[in-house]
């Protein structure tokens, strides 16, 4: 295909049409720069991964188009510490106020609060095969960068503040559910929005305290001559004069300070949560300030839709809260995890179900990648594949060999996980392999999300036979199992093909039937009750894994000893 141009005829998706939004922006031939943000005020959880992977997704259409693309990303990290969360000491609260990058880390393994929550989600946009220039605004409001943009808006605070009053009146995004009200909660959507009676209440600049280091201030003058900004703190007490033009002791207010970047480095597209993409909001004002202060055009954008979660019973590190991406990555391979957002309309909202679902989930991208193989069949759901399998540096690490999901976490469950127990079970379930690596990084998923299942769902093999249920079984139950435990005789290494022959032909050989006859509807029954009679005397449950699975793994003698008084 050409460089810079889109394949004529090619599927498209949101994706192409954001890039193509981006590269009009940009003009045509021209470096295009699509941004994200986020604040590391805490775990960086699923719904916040979607401003993640929605510019990475663009930003990767244009480099697979050949094009020069920016994937920037803004650390907020110079936004207030609002509140002290659960599980954090309270003495914390004497931070509240101060930027996140000087609040000490409370679990001490970094430099500071801000680089705790960065560091975890750095390493698992790495796996996600993600790739961003990241800029921190402590550091760039540190060293002096934004100090024009500063003066810029200060000049022109009077038109900002009229800006800022025509949307204050506008009615705020609703929550549908509990999961967004509470993330609506931790949004600075609405945060600094700089109001009150007097014009110095409601200056674009708000100075962090040059004795407690707080933005705990209250203005008292300014001198647009000299550009200096006097102020007194509320929480220590003490004032002082901060010269706007030669030091740097604060940060633009939040409405402020994203369209200022916007203009700052030519952003040309960057979406925006429902938090900040409603009436009214941080990214309505910012379109009319970016153009109106700044003098650049508003990015392209559109607004995405919140994703919530459900199945966390013990997802690890986020016990007690959202799960984040690195939660995520314990259960689904990175491509199954990017597939969920770009198969999506990013408006469309959805939940991540970490429960049984997951079975499903693998089995939609198993078949779509069967579908995927065929270049006749390709269209939008192939095209969403494709962006999740792969970037456009190369493919994302996948499996040698695709062994479905449910066996996987089948043969995991009851082997407790044991890797080599697992590659033999799965070789003789019709799935050969050279080693246990060429089933990485499926097999080790399928070990996380056992993990994390409760107890009600994980299957428990009994430890000795249920001598009661032994002793009172039925005539017919007890050919059913001398049936059983003579085919499995003499065999030491079971293969699963023999034992699901077997564990399905034991009710046909009861009613004098061959193994290869078709079953009547007599022995169909007579089946449903061999099954549930297996299952309550091997794992004490109505159901579990396939029986053939399960005999297998437990192994002949083991299920000899289960069967037998």
């Amino acid at each position: 295909m050409a460089r810079g141009r889109k394949q004529q005829g090619a599927p498209h998706d949101w994706v192409t049409r954001a890039a193509d939004d981006a590269v009009r922006h940009a003009g045509e031939g021209k470096p295009v720069t699509v941004s994200s943000g986020a604040s590391p005020s805490g775990p960086v959880h699923l719904g916040n991964l979607r401003e993640f992977l929605t510019v990475h997704f663009v930003a990767d259409e244009l480099r697979r188009r050949g094009l020069q693309a920016r994937h920037l990303h803004v650390w907020d990290d110079y936004d207030r510490f609002r509140k002290v969360p659960a599980g954090v000491p309270a003495e914390w609260a004497e931070h509240i106020g101060r930027p996140l990058t000087a609040v000490p880390d409370p679990w001490g393994c970094h430099p500071n609060w801000a680089e705790h929550f960065k560091a975890p989600l750095r390493d698992a946009l790495t796996a996600l095969g993600v790739e961003m220039e990241e800029i921190s605004q402590t550091e760039l409001y540190g060293n002096g960068t934004y100090r024009e943009q500063v003066l810029t808006a200060v000049r022109h605070r009077d038109e900002i503040d009229e800006v800022l009053a025509r949307y204050r009146t506008k009615k705020p995004v609703q929550a549908e559910t509990d999961q967004e009200a509470e993330a609506l909660a931790d949004s600075v959507a609405d945060e600094e929005d700089p109001s009150g009676a007097t014009a110095l209440e409601r200056f674009p600049f708000k100075p962090y305290c040059r004795t407690c280091g707080r933005d705990t201030t209250t203005l008292t003058s300014y001198d647009d001559e000299t550009t200096d900004l006097a102020y007194t703190c509320d929480s220590c007490g003490h004032s002082h004069v901060t010269n706007l033009a030669t030091q740097d002791e604060g940060k633009l207010v939040w409405k402020v300070d994203w369209p200022m970047r916007w203009a700052f480095y030519h952003v040309d597209f960057e979406p925006a949560g429902m938090d900040h993409a409603t009436p009214g909001s941080s990214f309505t004002v910012g379109h009319e300030l970016v153009e109106r202060i700044f003098g650049m055009p508003r990015p392209a954008w559109f607004g995405y839709g919140f994703v919530g979660f459900a199945g966390v019973q013990k997802m690890s590190s986020s016990a007690g809260g959202a799960p984040t991406a690195t939660d995520a990555l314990e259960v689904l391979e990175a491509p199954v995890l990017r597939w969920l957002y770009v198969r999506r309309n990013p408006r469309q909202t959805f939940d991540i179900d970490f429960g049984p679902e997951v079975i499903r989930l693998y089995d939609e991208w198993d078949a779509l990648g069967r579908k995927a193989a065929d270049p006749e069949r390709r269209d939008a759901a192939v095209l969403a594949h494709e962006r999740a399998a792969a970037t456009a540096a190369g493919p994302l690490p996948a499996p040698e060999v695709v062994v479905p999901f449910r066996l996987l976490s089948s043969v995991a469950d009851i082997t407790a996980g044991s890797p080599e127990h697992i590659s033999r079970i799965v070789a003789s379930s019709g799935f050969p392999h050279d080693g246990v690596e060429a089933l990485e990084p499926r097999l080790s998923r399928a070990r996380g999300w056992v993990a994390t299942r409760p107890e009600d769902e994980r299957t428990t093999v009994r430890e000795t036979a249920d001598a009661t249920a032994l002793e009172a079984l039925s005539p017919q139950e007890s050919e059913w199992l001398s049936l059983l435990l003579q085919g499995l005789a003499g065999q030491d290494e079971l293969d699963v093909e023999h034992v699901t022959s077997l564990v399905y032909g034991v009710p046909k050989l009861a009613r004098g039937l061959g193994l290869d006859d078709a079953p009547t509807e007599e022995v169909k029954a007579d089946q449903r009750e061999f099954f549930r009679l297996l299952y309550h005397l091997l794992v004490d449950a109505e159901r579990g894994p396939r029986l053939p699975t399960l005999i297998v793994a437990l192994g002949a003698d083991k299920v000899r000893s289960l069967l037998s008084v």
